[in-house]
């Protein structure tokens, strides 16, 4: 059973069916979906979550599809891990990684193209499309291979390698166009206009969108059905931030975790800030960086679709917003492998960058739960840590080593 009502301007407020549509026609505002929750609330339970499949499907009776028969590639219900190391480092007790980077194409949008997919073949498309950073070629290309739709992926021409092999080997139409991602996005805008596609982060948007709410939804779950006191989370577009957000606010709504008061805080690299920097400066809106310069490709979009409302969520919570130094990036990345194993992308060295800062400005205390969402796995962005690699070179015999070893120490 479905409880989507529609899809509504979050502008001006005008109300629309629950169509593959993005953009209300009175204002240009963005739409989003709009369920029965009166309804919801009768059908959904601790116990009937957990009763659930162990993925984002759990939380189907909240995600905006209409059957069940999900375009799954077994994402979701990833691990939340006590991270004492790292927050023996830093000075937290209660320091949690939301590890994203094991999903089935090794990044949270998985969770994004799940839905996406699933509604796009409700809707009886044929073909899936999507405007990439990286992360989401990859996810596309893999559920459009489940699915056994077609899939073109829109890429800027200079994206890491190992995106773009990841993305390949589904067999997608892969075309690199020379300029950002915003001029990528530009292009796809044009092409959801022309072609009968479903592009997922265009016309299926409104649906896409809400698949980020899963990590909301399970990291309150997994510690024992709370809110924790911190969430730091990297910023793109801004559509994880909010819809975060969102998933703690509709559990409580629901009556499944207590009332909560979260901060959240925002992280974003020092070459490509723009929501960061409108907070910092009091502004209420976004100023769009022309040209991104940041290492953190993933995050390299220079004018964020939901800039406004991550904005606004991150008031609401009374977190606050960093951006990172682009040799901490790196660092980030190091510090999180060394101390607790796990080796995130670019964007996950945000978050950790952007989590010390954090902590430096005392804006955690050392017993409140707090949860750093890393969202993408290292080996797709090898080309921006292969600079450290250090190996000791030796003859097959135990003299070498020992002499290798000696002149090491």
């Amino acid at each position: 059973m479905s409880y989507i009502i529609g899809l509504q301007c979050r502008e001006c407020g005008r109300n629309y069916p629950a169509d593959p549509l993005n953009v209300c026609d009175f204002c240009f505002g963005p739409l989003e979906v709009v369920y029965n929750y009166s309804e919801i609330s009768k059908v959904i339970s601790r116990k009937s979550i957990e009763s659930g499949p162990l993925s984002m499907w759990r939380y189907k009776d909240l995600l905006p599809v209409e059957g069940d028969e999900y375009v799954d590639l077994g994402t979701g219900f990833t691990p939340l891990i006590h991270a004492k190391n790292l927050g023996r480092y830093l000075g937290l007790d209660q320091l949690y990684i939301k590890n994203d980077a094991v999903n089935p194409t090794y990044s949270f949008k998985d969770r994004v193209v799940s839905v996406a997919s699933t509604r796009a073949r409700e809707f009886e498309f044929e073909t899936i499309a999507c405007a990439s950073t990286g992360n989401l070629a990859g996810s596309v290309a893999a559920h459009g291979a489940k699915a056994g739709m077609k899939a073109f992926i829109f890429i800027p021409d200079d994206l890491e390698q190992g995106k773009i092999v990841g993305a390949s080997v589904y067999g997608p139409t892969v075309v690199t166009i020379s300029g950002t991602y915003d001029d990528v996005n530009r292009l796809c805008s044009e092409l959801a206009d022309t072609y009968p596609w479903a592009f997922v982060n265009i016309n299926m948007r409104p649906y896409y969108a809400e698949g980020s709410k899963t990590l909301g939804y399970e990291v309150a779950e997994q510690l024992g059905w709370r809110a924790p006191a911190h969430c730091v989370v990297p910023l793109a577009s801004g559509a994880l931030f909010t819809k975060i957000w969102k998933g703690m606010n509709e559990l409580s709504d629901l009556g499944l975790i207590d009332p909560f008061s979260t901060q959240m805080h925002m992280t974003q690299p020092n070459g490509n800030s723009p929501i960061v920097d409108a907070y910092n400066l009091g502004d209420s809106h976004i100023r769009p960086v022309k040209t991104p310069k940041t290492v953190a490709k993933s995050l390299a979009i220079g004018n964020p679709a939901d800039g406004i409302y991550a904005l606004a969520a991150l008031r609401q919570s009374g977190g606050s917003a960093v951006s990172v130094p682009e040799e901490e990036i790196v660092q980030g990345i190091q510090l999180l492998a060394e101390t607790e194993g796990i080796f995130t992308e670019t964007a996950g060295g945000v978050v950790i960058a952007g989590l010390r800062q954090i902590v430096k400005n005392n804006g955690i205390n050392p017993d409140e739960p707090t949860v750093a969402f890393i969202t993408g796995n290292g080996l797709k962005t090898l080309e921006a840590v292969e600079h450290i690699v250090d190996t000791v070179p030796i003859s097959p015999t135990v003299d070498s080593f020992a002499d290798a070893i000696a002149n090491r120490l």
